[in-house]
C-alpha cells in the first residue's frame, strides 16, 4: 500500500449547500447491510433494527426497502451505470457502488457514494468524495486504522458524513473511537438479531451519572502495616476525578487520582492510591470487585465530583505492603461506611466542589464525598437481603 501520509486534503472543496445535504448530526449512528443477510434471518433483523432505532437499512431490492417505515432510512444500493431510480418514495438514500460520483436522482433523494480504499489513490477519493457528498461508505481492506484517521480529518467540517464498514461487534467498537472522534456511522451486516441490539449499544452515547452522596468522618485511625494496591490506568485522570472505593459494599468513598503536586516525586495522572486489597471498587454494570481481583486491560470505573462517570481501562494494579489509615464516616441517614487505606499524606479523598483531602489530615466533622447505595452484595452484584458490614 502507498504512505497514506502522503495525501494532502487541504485544496479539496467543502461540501457546497444543497437541498439533498443532510441536516447536522451528533454523536454516532448505525447503518444495516441486508445484502449478505439470509432471507430466513431477514425478518428478524430488520425488526430488530427497527425495534432498536437503528438509523438506516441498506439493500439493493428496492421493493424490500419500500415496505419500511418512515422511522429508518431506506438506502438503495446500485451500480455506477443503473438508470435512475423512478420511485423516489421508496428511498430515502441512493448509494453508487465505486466512488464514480453521486448518481443522478430527483431532488428529494439524497446520494452517496462507497469507496474501497486500498492504497493511496483510492485514499485520495475516499478524502474527496467525503467533503462532496452527503454520504460516504468507506471499506478498507487493511487492518491499520490510519486511512480512516485520514478520512475523518478531511471530513471535518465538510457537511458530508463517513459510514465505515465494520466486520464485527468488535471492529464496531474501535472504529467508533478513531481520533476520539470515530467515524459517524457504521454499517454491519449482522449475523444475527443478536448483533443488532448490540451495535445499538455501542453507538449509545453513556449518560451514566452517578447520585454522590456527602460523608461525614467520624473516625481516623493509625491501625498499622497491611498490603495496598495502586490502580494504574490507560487514560489522564482529572483532577476531581477518582474511584470508588471502600471495606463495605453499601459505601464507598470516592479517592483522588495522583493529579495534584506532591513532595519529592512528579504526579502521576493516571494512578489511585486506591486502598486496602479488601476493599471493593465499583465497575462498569453496577458491580463491585476486590482490588485484589483487579488485572490489567479490566474496566474500571471512573467517577468526577459532580457524578459523571466514564469507563477506563487498568494498565497495572500494584500491590505493596504499607503503614495503613482507617476513615469511619456515616451517611446523612446514620450508616456507617469505612476505607482503609494508605497512612501517607500524598493519599487524598474528594469532599464536596472537588475538594482535596489528604488521609492524615481528616478529622471528625470533615465532610467527604462518596457513594451510599441501599443493596448488599453478592460475589459482587446488588442483592437486597440482611447483610451486617461492620
Amino acid at each position: 500500500m502507498s504512505n497514506p501520509t502522503d495525501i494532502v486534503t487541504d485544496d479539496i472543496a467543502p461540501l457546497a449547500p444543497t437541498a439533498e445535504t443532510p441536516a447536522p448530526r451528533t454523536g454516532h449512528f448505525a447503518w444495516i447491510d441486508l445484502r449478505a443477510v439470509p432471507g430466513a434471518l431477514r425478518d428478524a433483523v430488520v425488526q430488530s433494527a427497527i425495534h432498536h432505532r437503528i438509523d438506516g437499512i441498506v439493500s439493493d431490492d428496492i421493493n424490500l426497502l419500500g415496505d419500511l417505515p418512515p422511522t429508518v432510512r431506506r438506502v438503495l444500493v446500485r451500480s455506477g451505470d443503473a438508470d435512475e431510480i423512478i420511485d423516489t418514495a421508496s428511498v430515502d438514500i441512493v448509494l453508487s457502488e465505486g466512488g464514480d460520483g453521486a448518481p443522478a436522482v430527483a431532488a428529494t433523494v439524497e446520494t452517496g457514494v462507497h469507496v474501497v480504499v486500498s492504497d493511496a489513490d483510492t485514499l485520495r477519493d475516499a478524502c474527496e468524495a467525503v467533503r462532496r457528498t452527503p454520504w460516504t461508505v468507506l471499506t478498507f481492506t487493511d487492518p491499520t486504522k490510519i486511512p480512516l484517521e485520514i478520512v475523518i480529518a478531511a471530513a471535518e467540517n465538510s457537511g458530508g458524513h463517513t459510514i465505515t464498514v465494520v466486520n464485527d461487534i468488535e471492529d464496531a467498537e474501535i472504529v467508533k473511537l478513531v481520533l476520539e472522534h470515530g467515524s459517524d456511522g457504521l454499517l454491519l451486516s449482522p449475523r444475527s438479531a443478536d448483533d443488532v441490539a448490540t451495535l445499538a449499544e455501542v453507538i449509545t452515547p453513556s449518560t451514566d451519572r452517578m447520585e454522590l452522596t456527602e460523608l461525614t468522618v467520624t473516625k481516623v485511625e493509625h491501625i498499622g502495616m497491611g498490603e495496598r494496591a495502586c490502580i494504574d490506568t490507560c487514560s489522564l485522570l482529572e483532577k476531581d476525578e477518582g474511584c470508588l472505593i471502600g471495606s463495605f459494599s453499601t459505601g464507598m468513598f470516592l479517592s483522588c487520582s495522583e493529579t495534584h503536586p506532591l513532595p519529592y516525586m512528579p504526579t502521576r495522572p493516571f494512578r489511585w492510591n486506591a486502598g486496602a486489597v479488601h476493599s471493593y471498587v465499583l465497575v462498569p454494570g453496577n458491580r463491585t470487585r476486590y482490588v485484589s481481583e483487579l488485572q490489567a486491560g479490566q474496566p474500571i470505573l471512573a467517577v468526577r465530583s459532580n457524578g459523571s462517570v466514564r469507563e477506563v481501562r487498568i494498565g497495572r494494579v500494584k500491590i505493596e505492603r504499607r503503614p495503613l489509615i482507617s476513615v469511619t464516616a456515616t451517611t446523612d441517614d446514620g450508616r456507617t461506611v469505612n476505607v482503609i487505606a494508605q497512612d501517607d499524606w500524598h493519599v487524598r479523598l474528594l469532599g464536596p466542589g472537588g475538594s482535596v483531602n489528604n488521609v492524615t489530615e481528616l478529622t471528625p466533622g470533615d465532610r467527604l464525598l462518596g457513594y451510599a447505595p441501599t443493596e448488599s452484595r453478592h460475589v459482587g452484584l446488588p442483592i437486597t437481603e440482611f447483610c451486617d458490614e461492620r
